[in-house]
């Protein structure tokens, strides 16, 4: 299955593994790379030295390609850059911030960057800034996501009207069908996370995975749009930031609310009551917990079926 995705990152197919705070780590990132994807850490939720161990790890643990995935925002991004080049990582996925800022340099280096988006403007802009390739995640995505709340199957065709760089189609992503759909309508690619977080090679704890298989349609919600729009899983926590919204609070009322390191205290260290879940509108197609082999199977086989099912209509 060769395209521009899988030429640009040299793999086998083109799916990339979603590289999420919390969810993330070595052991995700290298199993994704040994199914023939991309695997990606995700370095949000890694302090430097932390991000350098689960680099040297998935050398160890996989001779595919990887790649780090970098929300730009976080006060120490300068170190996490030089650590990438240190260790000779040669994919990075920019996120959360000005895509001129890394992608020259990066480059210079030998990197190839690719940067998420979640409209059109922002999608013409990181081409303006050259990166490689553009992920283009819709409304339904778990984690941050765009304010305009504009769904997959319309900033898919919308952006590829547009730009002329190779597409990642992310947001609602888990199954071959939607693999399939979303490149009919013009992806050269996708990317999974949801489907990822239930997975054995997840480092996210195991009670948010047992949450995420059982989470139904309108379970989630995308809120704190002040802050950072996320969407999440409604817990206790969820609720009361629904409360505090009928008092129309200021940001930074928000802010003391969300207090620090919530998204750790929900999806990595198991609090379902208080801390933050971050999980995409699919999940109410989760049903179990399987290996990251067994999950790119079974797109894999769906997406060859569902190409056979279209050319009978």
């Amino acid at each position: 299955m060769q395209n521009r995705i899988t030429q640009l990152f040299n793999i086998q197919y083109p799916i990339i593994q979603a590289g999420m705070i919390w969810n993330s780590g070595w052991r995700l990132a290298s199993a994704a790379s040994n199914s023939g994807i991309l695997g990606l850490i995700g370095a949000g939720s890694m302090y430097p030295d932390v991000l350098r161990e689960h680099i040297q790890k998935c050398k160890k643990a996989t001779t595919k390609p990887f790649g780090v995935n970098v929300p730009m925002l976080y006060p120490n991004v300068e170190e996490i850059m030089n650590i990438i080049v240190d260790e000779d990582v040669k994919i990075v996925f920019t996120s959360a911030g000005n895509p001129k800022t890394w992608t020259k340099w990066l480059q210079e280096r030998g990197i190839t960057v690719v940067h998420v988006v979640s409209s059109v403007k922002f999608a013409l802009k990181a081409q303006e800034a050259g990166v490689d390739a553009v992920v283009v995640e819709g409304f339904e995505a778990g984690g941050h996501n765009g304010r305009d709340e504009t769904t997959t199957l319309t900033l898919i065709p919308m952006v590829k009207e547009q730009i002329e760089i190779p597409l990642i189609a992310a947001g609602g992503i888990a199954t071959g069908k939607a693999m399939l759909a979303t490149m009919i309508l013009g992806a050269d690619g996708v990317q999974v996370g949801s489907r990822f977080v239930a997975s054995n090679e997840s480092s996210a704890h195991q009670a948010f995975k047992d949450v995420v298989v059982n989470t139904k349609e309108g379970d989630t919600q995308l809120t704190l749009k002040e802050l950072a729009p996320v969407r999440l899983i409604k817990n206790k926590f969820f609720n009361d930031i629904q409360e505090l919204y009928k008092s129309s609070p200021t940001t930074e009322q928000l802010q003391e609310l969300l207090g620090r390191a919530r998204a750790k205290r929900g999806m990595f260290e198991g609090d379902l009551e208080d801390g933050e879940l971050e999980i995409g509108q699919i999940a109410g197609l989760i049903h179990d917990i399987k290996s990251v082999a067994e999950i790119v199977e079974d797109i894999l086989i769906e997406f060859e079926a569902a190409k056979k099912l279209v050319t009978t209509f």
